[in-house]
């Protein structure tokens, strides 16, 4: 069999040719090394060890289940397993989201089919699409709203009702029939498309949607909202006008009154040199100023400038001028128009049409609203607003000194709402809910933690918001003010838990006379390894907050904060290794067969046993035994509790 990675490679060449047709597919999926490498990608998330409908999960797998999936896709018997259907909270909503669960194999088959897709359709999708896509985030859709929408007008916030629950099938379908004439493939996608779900042990059918929770879903609805994009951008075409805004007379006249002005204070005295003689003769200057006039004349150059600076360069209702942005992330878009509310009005009209009649899809009115650009949006979870400007001259650093200088009028603000910093603090419990004023809190969920895992859970949620947040421009203000309640909050879980006083944790030493809990004004937990070495670990610094411009920006960030050190060996292969060397990792059989015994967290296991020694000493979540059909059986044995 083909190399996983040539196929792909060869399929995204092949994807940039114009009307390229690919057939053949569906005989990728007879490759055991495209479920080694779909299993290498999946295995270690935490939900594959939730069973699906099937009470399946992905503990004990082996090549000798993979031989089994191929032999029934052989013959197309393979029918996927209902999703097992949950529920889950929407993020600021009292409602629930429906979530499937589907079952492990079904998982990696899914895999499979989501590599092949993105290798065909991946370089064909917009630019200005972002959801579930390699190398690009909310982060980079904000970004884009940051860097091209400068001067938007008005704003359409895009909201589809119910998306991934109302895709129609026939219509994603013939979407994928444009690019794939091979019905054995397209048969696999209608199965999952059809698959159904269980709610309370009863089957549910599927007429329209996506699995939610499906491995395949997210670039399934790609494809799907391509179409979007393509229309919009072809729209965009149609509605832009004017190749730049009309200057603003009244800042021209002042800017001519200036360079007159400064081209006389660099007259020179009239000679026979040749370059004299020309200007004479273009009657740019004539003689050369006096003391007095050029104290007058930079008097004037001065009060000119400071009227110059209350203008704008341009006219900002510039009716022959017009321009449209559009980014998209998953089923939410936003659009920014430099024109009249009219033509946003317009522009959501026929977008509703286009959904309905090409897509079947329903635009959320009352979700999608049109907003003057003196107000702010919510989009991804930012705060987006137009800088207004005011006087347009604001103090700023430049060189390292404050000076009077034009502000970026009209660019992009991205804003950390209020109201989101307030949830995330109460909803972690570092000050109470409902409480008008901020007071730190204790945290009673982790008084029986260890200290490391109590500063490694502070600080993961502490970075992982301000990482999210980290291009909003007040981030360092907003999260400095709310890093003393964090700050004091795991201070007062700490004392908590050694029912002790803040006061005495911060003169409290280590048996080797260092300070335990503070040290050079920052707090932290004095961690000692198994060698008797000790190390001291500090909470997220106040510091470490700074806006970011780019997402790649160098950050004072340490990562030793949140992770105990590596001792993971080999690579991401370092399993699949493993898994075909043909050796259980207990007893050393090497007749098999094998499978891979998989737990959900490594802090579950209480350690008591040599087998679980041997994954934490690893710090491995798997162990590769010897399974059904071989002489010892070591995992039917650890099952039982027989191993040790």
């Amino acid at each position: 069999m083909r190399n996983p990675d040539d196929v792909l490679e060869i399929l995204n060449n092949n994807s940039q040719k114009d009307g390229y047709v690919f057939e053949g597919l569906y005989r990728n999926l007879y490759n055991r090394d495209f479920y080694l490498k779909a299993y290498e990608k999946i295995y270690a998330k935490e939900g594959n060890m939730i069973p699906g409908s099937d009470g399946q999960t992905i503990d004990g797998f082996s090549l000798q289940k993979i031989e089994d999936v191929i032999r029934v896709l052989k013959d197309e018997s393979y029918q996927p397993k209902p999703a097992k259907r949950q529920y889950i909270p929407k993020k600021n909503s009292d409602k629930k989201r429906p979530l499937g669960i589907s079952s492990f194999y079904d998982k990696l088959i899914q895999e499979v089919v989501r590599l092949i897709l993105e290798a065909i359709y991946e370089k064909n999708f917009s630019e200005n699409s972002h959801g579930f896509r390699p190398k690009r985030s909310c982060h980079s859709a904000l970004l884009q709203v940051k860097g091209a929408y400068t001067g938007t007008r008005w704003w359409v916030e895009g909201d589809i009702k119910g998306f991934f629950d109302n895709i129609k099938h026939t219509v994603l379908i013939n979407l994928l029939r444009k690019r794939i004439k091979d019905e054995k493939f397209i048969r696999l996608i209608w199965k999952f498309l059809k698959a159904g779900y269980m709610e309370d042990f009863k089957f549910y059918p599927t007429y329209s949607g996506t699995p939610q929770g499906g491995i395949i879903s997210p670039i399934l609805a790609n494809i799907y909202l391509n179409e979007l994009d393509r229309y919009v951008e072809d729209y965009i075409l149609g509605f832009n006008k004017g190749k730049k805004r009309k200057n603003n007379r009244t800042y021209k006249i002042i800017a001519d009154k200036i360079f007159k002005r400064r081209r006389f204070l660099e007259t020179l005295p009239p000679d026979k040199t040749e370059v004299a003689m020309e200007k004479i003769e273009q009657n740019l200057f004539l003689r050369k100023p006096t003391k007095e006039e050029r104290r007058k004349i930079i008097r004037e150059i001065k009060e000119l400038t400071k009227e110059l600076q209350k203008h704008r360069t341009y006219e900002q209702n510039d009716s022959e001028y017009k321009r449209m942005n559009y980014v998209r992330y998953a089923d939410d878009f936003l659009i920014g128009i430099i024109g009249t509310k009219e033509d946003a009005i317009k522009v959501k009209e026929e977008l509703t049409i286009f959904l309905k009649e090409r897509l079947s899809l329903e635009l959320s009115q009352e979700k999608t609203l049109i907003t003057h650009n003196s107000e702010k949006v919510r989009f991804l979870g930012y705060d987006i607003f137009v800088n207004q400007g005011g006087d347009l001259l604001r103090r700023r650093k430049i060189s390292g000194r404050k000076v009077l200088a034009r502000t970026a009028v009209e660019s992009i603000k991205l804003s950390l709402p209020h109201e989101i910093l307030v949830n995330f603090m109460t909803k972690n419990g570092y000050t109470k809910a409902n409480s008008k004023n901020w007071k730190p809190a204790h945290r009673p969920k982790f008084l029986n933690n260890d200290e490391l895992e109590i500063i490694k859970a502070y600080n993961s949620e502490f970075r992982g918001f301000y990482q999210y947040y980290k291009f909003a421009f007040d981030v360092k203000t907003k999260l400095t003010n709310a890093h003393f309640i964090f700050k004091q909050s795991f201070c007062k879980t700490l004392a908590g838990k050694y029912r002790t006083k803040v006061s005495k944790l911060m003169s409290k030493k280590t048996e080797q006379g260092e300070q335990a809990y503070y040290r050079d004004g920052q707090w932290g937990i004095t961690w000692t390894n198994k060698k008797g070495h000790s190390n001291f670990v500090p909470l997220l610094h106040y510091d470490e907050i700074i806006f970011c411009k780019k997402i790649f920006d160098d950050q004072p960030t340490d990562q030793s904060i949140d992770f105990m050190p590596n001792t993971n060996y080999g690579g991401r292969n370092g399993l699949i290794k493993r898994l075909l060397a043909d050796e259980c990792e207990w007893c050393g059989d090497k007749t098999g067969p094998f499978e891979v015994h998989h737990v959900r967290k490594l802090k579950n296991l209480k350690g008591k046993k040599k087998w679980e020694e041997t994954m934490v000493a690893r710090n491995r979540k798997t162990l590769v035994l010897c399974g059904y059909g071989s002489e010892n059986n070591c995992h039917r044995k650890l099952h039982n509790g027989e191993l040790d």
